[in-house]
């Protein structure tokens, strides 16, 4: 099966600066898929570039197996963008400029569609509103709704939940599951972790311009992140020989890091030895924002 995106050696600077080095990536059909990195990583530049807002130095990239340069007008159909900036048209409504959209892409009758989309990003209510009079989270709504209007198989969304409160944010990830279960491709870039961590498959992880992590949320939940262990203990004292494994101290518990989740008897073992009970246990799953800060502190 043609891959969603290919991304093969692609380079691209601005002046002195290197934005992308060398970056390849391959993206199935289907794949709920997160690209992330800090600040300047190259993120934006990388989705720019897909989507012909800017051509790279050096490298290939292709959408649903149309190159975004030599066959620009198939892979601009087959991808649609939700932009990080608030850009809007002051001076239509929410269904005027869903309409226009559609026509930049000469979809004709597309009201069906459109009141479909709107139903299910709860804009209903504002479908007549001016665009200007609407609250940040409701025009990033209308920037979800923009990149759907000529129903691509493959969309990219650059920090869609920025700003946007907590009510907004389950409704749009509510409809994106959906289009996801419907067989489209998602591409997400956000600095909100948990939602990565829940939402995507695969995570590449980009630090000034080079992937520096590939693998599936899974993998790298499980390759790069410490098992822990939180004890409350009676009397409240661990034995020295369990200092070394202590990586948090609160007044009540202590955090430990373990190998592995069977060195656990080996220290419910030591505590009895030592006459201390365990009054409370909790194993800490790893997440995502630990294995972010290990991968970019490696790099």
């Amino acid at each position: 099966m043609t891959p969603a995106i290919q991304i093969r050696e692609v380079h691209k600077s601005f002046g002195a600066v290197q934005a992308l080095r060398n970056v390849s990536l391959e993206i199935a059909q289907g794949e709920f898929f997160a690209l992330l990195g800090p600040n300047g990583a190259g993120k934006t530049t990388l989705i720019n570039i897909l989507a012909g807002l800017s051509r790279a130095d050096h490298g290939k990239l292709a959408v649903m197996g149309f190159d975004v340069t030599s066959q620009y007008r198939e892979a601009r159909r087959a991808l649609g963008v939700v932009p990080q900036e608030l850009v809007f048209d002051p001076f239509f409504t929410v269904r005027e400029t869903l309409t226009i959209q559609s026509g930049y892409f000469g979809v004709k009758n597309n009201r069906g569609w459109i009141d479909e989309v709107i139903h299910h990003l709860d804009l209903a209510d504002k479908a007549d509103t001016n665009m200007r009079a609407l609250s940040g989270g409701m025009k990033r709504r209308v920037l979800v709704a923009q990149a759907l209007m000529h129903k691509p198989p493959v969309i990219v969304l650059d920090e869609p939940t920025a700003g946007v409160d907590v009510e907004l944010r389950q409704a749009l990830w509510q409809f994106i599951r959906k289009l996801n279960a419907d067989g489209h491709t998602i591409v997400l870039t956000t600095h909100y972790l948990e939602e990565a961590e829940a939402l995507c498959g695969r995570i590449a992880m980009l630090k000034q311009g080079k992937i520096v992590a590939l693998d599936t949320t899974k993998n790298l939940l499980e390759s790069f992140s410490a098992r822990r262990v939180k004890l409350r203990l009676s009397p409240d004292y661990l034995p020295d020989d369990l200092q070394s494994m202590l990586t948090q101290r609160s007044e009540t518990s202590y955090t430990l890091a373990l190998n592995d989740y069977s060195e656990l008897e080996k220290v419910m073992s030591r505590l009895r030895e030592a006459g201390i009970a365990a009054q409370e246990i909790e194993l800490l799953q790893p997440d995502l924002e630990e294995v972010f800060m290990k991968i970019m502190s490696k790099h």
